[in-house]
């Protein structure tokens, strides 16, 4: 069964196990699609009332996109479990002869650059959630308020949590071309992000009652 199709005692007693994945980075997903889930909700509790039929257009979009981002979040919940698995496949090789040895070798930094990959995907998704947020928070029904100020919080905290395991990764790349150009995505999303977060919990805390 896939993480993703997992209830939430199924998958918090998953992710409590002697098992290493799913760990950090599937739960920074996570986090994500449910920030993405959040945004979809205030679109949705947004549109059709006409006391903010103003607003009905950048809700629409807001409750596509935001659909969009939740479902490709919670796929990398179980990609990022696969990377990670693939990474422990490839140091269980055999390395007996030199050649064994060079394929172990390749499949490992193949395999780590996958596992770094894919939560870098996570940040750039979580990233872009940013303008859906604050669509919500400027425009989206003002009793939900405090609901995308949460999916601003979970933003963070998946941005960041992402943000970290692309860095563990990157000590063992040996590819110096492709460590450079991953670590400078991330360190930009991630400031990028952070930013735009930090804002975004201003707005909603000059908001609240």
């Amino acid at each position: 069964m896939k993480l993703s199709d997992m209830d939430l005692n199924g998958f918090a007693r998953e992710l409590a196990g002697d098992s290493p994945a799913p760990g950090g980075g599937s739960v920074a997903a996570l986090a994500g699609g449910l920030a993405a889930a959040l945004c979809a909700m205030v679109s949705r509790l947004t549109l059709g009332r006409e006391k903010y039929k103003d607003a009905d257009d950048d809700m629409e979009a807001v409750r596509q996109k935001a659909d969009a981002a939740s479902a490709r979040l919670l796929a990398l919940v179980d990609e990022d479990a696969a990377a990670y698995n693939k990474v422990s496949a490839a140091f269980r090789m055999p390395k007996g002869t030199d050649e064994e040895k060079a394929a172990r070798s390749d499949a490992i930094q193949e395999a780590t650059k996958a596992a770094a990959s894919t939560p870098l995907d996570t940040l750039r998704t979580t990233a872009d959630l940013c303008d859906l947020c604050r669509l919500a928070v400027e425009k989206g029904n003002p009793n939900c308020i405090t609901d995308a100020g949460v999916a601003a919080q979970l933003i963070r905290a998946a941005a960041k949590g992402a943000a970290y395991n692309v860095q563990i990764n990157l000590s063992s790349i040996k590819d110096a071309v492709f460590l450079e150009h991953l670590a400078k995505q991330t360190d930009e999303i991630l400031n990028r992000t952070l930013k735009e977060t930090a804002e975004l919990e201003e707005w909603v805390e000059r908001k609240l009652p």
